[in-house]
């Protein structure tokens, strides 16, 4: 990534948990729940998913149907056009799957580093072991999981956390059972448990941030707008199998 010429190094990758505001709808919200853009050296704009590429930098905090449509209209390349000064750049027709599956990756990597620290827990018998015993932060299940065993897990859950008679149950991840099995270099990944509530933090963040790209969750908590804002649209989005080896960091 590059920095617009004449432009100082920006400070926007800077100071975690600092508000930034979404280019195309004025929403501020934590830039750890948005998507920043940025420049390549060739003047691409790409996806900077994890807010690391030096310069000047834009962010989006809209969902993917609107995205497309901002693209469409040209609307992203004035917004654009407006956060960077005038920099010559070029915005590729995928931007929005380069973004989908960036994030995407981020998610498999997270529960890929939280395997390797030994907070991520899988197999239905193991699972079901550690949640009647008190010991699941967070529970998983691929988006093509069995509803019976989903649902038995969610069981063993709410008896391990004493909350029998509520409606706790696991997440639905939107990737399936192909998806986290190559995520993870395991065979047959179909449910999830991470023994760690700082784990379950980490992975609910990025869990939501896609979420929220794909029009499957509610606006971005926290989020504000400002009085010329637009709310996002929302749409269902189907879960498909991502290609992580496209994701653009």
């Amino acid at each position: 990534m590059r920095n617009p010429r004449n432009e100082r190094l920006s400070s926007d990758i800077d100071s975690p948990g600092a508000e930034r505001t979404c280019i195309l709808s004025g929403r501020k919200a934590a830039r750890e729940d948005l998507v920043r853009l940025a420049i390549s050296p060739d003047g691409m704009v790409l996806p900077d998913i994890h807010a690391r590429a030096p310069g000047r930098g834009a962010w989006i905090g809209v969902d993917r149907t609107t995205l497309e449509k901002a693209v469409a209209k040209g609307k992203l390349k004035g917004a654009l056009a407006r956060a960077y000064k005038g920099a010559s750049m070029s915005i590729p027709e995928d931007l929005a799957e380069r973004i989908e599956t960036g994030l995407a990756r981020a998610l498999a990597d997270r529960l890929g580093l939280e395997l390797k620290s030994g907070k991520l827990l899988m197999g239905s018998d193991r699972i079901a072991q550690n949640a009647r015993e008190g010991k699941v932060a967070w529970l998983g299940h691929a988006a093509d999981a069995s509803q019976d065993g989903s649902r038995k897990l969610d069981q063993a859950w709410r008896v391990g956390r004493d909350l029998e008679g509520t409606g706790l149950q696991g997440t639905r991840l939107p990737l399936d059972r192909e998806a986290l099995s190559v995520a993870l270099g395991r065979d047959n990944v179909v449910h999830l448990a991470l023994s760690d509530s700082g784990a379950a933090r980490r992975v609910e963040s990025l869990l939501e941030r896609l979420l929220h790209f794909r029009g499957l969750a509610p606006p971005l908590s926290g989020a504000t707008e400002n009085e010329n804002g637009d709310g996002p649209a929302r749409a269902a989005v189907p879960v498909t199998t991502p290609d992580l080896g496209r994701a653009q960091n």
